[in-house]
C-alpha cells in the first residue's frame, strides 16, 4: 500500500509541476509519476525535507525540484518551432 500511495502523491507532484511551467498537457500520467518521484528525490537531496510530508516525501521541496526538473528537460527535449 506504501508503494501505491507513493505513486499516487507523485503524480499529484509532477503534475502540478506541468501545471506550474506550463507543461502539463504535454505529459502523461506516467510521466508526471516519474516527474514528481524523481523531482521529489533533486528537491529534497537540494532544499532538504522540510514543511509537510506526505508518503515520505517533503511536498513544497519535492514541487520546487519536480519544477526543476521539468523546466530542465523540457529545454533540452522541447519541441523547437521552425
Amino acid at each position: 500500500m506504501g508503494l501505491l500511495w507513493s505513486l499516487i502523491v507523485g503524480g499529484v507532484i509532477g503534475a502540478i509541476a506541468g501545471a506550474i511551467t506550463n507543461k502539463g498537457g504535454s505529459m502523461g500520467i506516467i510521466a508526471n509519476v516519474i516527474a514528481g518521484l524523481i523531482g521529489s528525490a533533486i528537491g529534497q537531496s537540494l532544499l532538504g525535507s522540510w514543511g509537510p510530508s506526505l508518503a515520505g516525501m517533503a511536498i513544497v521541496p519535492s514541487i520546487i525540484g519536480a519544477i526543476i526538473l521539468v523546466a530542465v528537460v523540457s529545454f533540452f527535449f522541447g519541441r523547437s518551432k521552425v
